[in-house]
């Protein structure tokens, strides 16, 4: 199987897309209204693969759809305290 390249995090981070939007969906349908595909993208690249090397694009979207709602719900309370943080970028 050919592995795909990707030539950034930002075409990574549309390529993943699908399954941010899936997550948000799930999260919405649980009335958690507050987190958004760049909240979970944030979440997974600080805590989830910072250290981690060679993941696949199905262990990541894995990583997306398992994500616990309480820690992404904590990570982005925490990040809107800080005003400055408010927009992170997807780079």
């Amino acid at each position: 199987m050919d592995e795909i390249k990707f030539k950034s995090l930002e075409d990574l981070y549309h390529r993943l897309l699908p399954a941010f939007n899936t997550k948000v969906a799930d999260l919405k349908r649980k009335r958690v209204y507050n987190v958004s595909e760049i909240d979970i993208w944030n979440y997974l690249k600080t805590y989830y693969w910072r250290n981690k090397k060679d993941l696949t694009l199905g262990e990541m979207v894995n990583d997306i759809l398992s994500t616990p709602e309480d820690d992404l719900i904590t990570f982005v309370m925490h990040n809107n305290k800080n005003k400055d943080n408010k927009n992170i970028t997807v780079l």
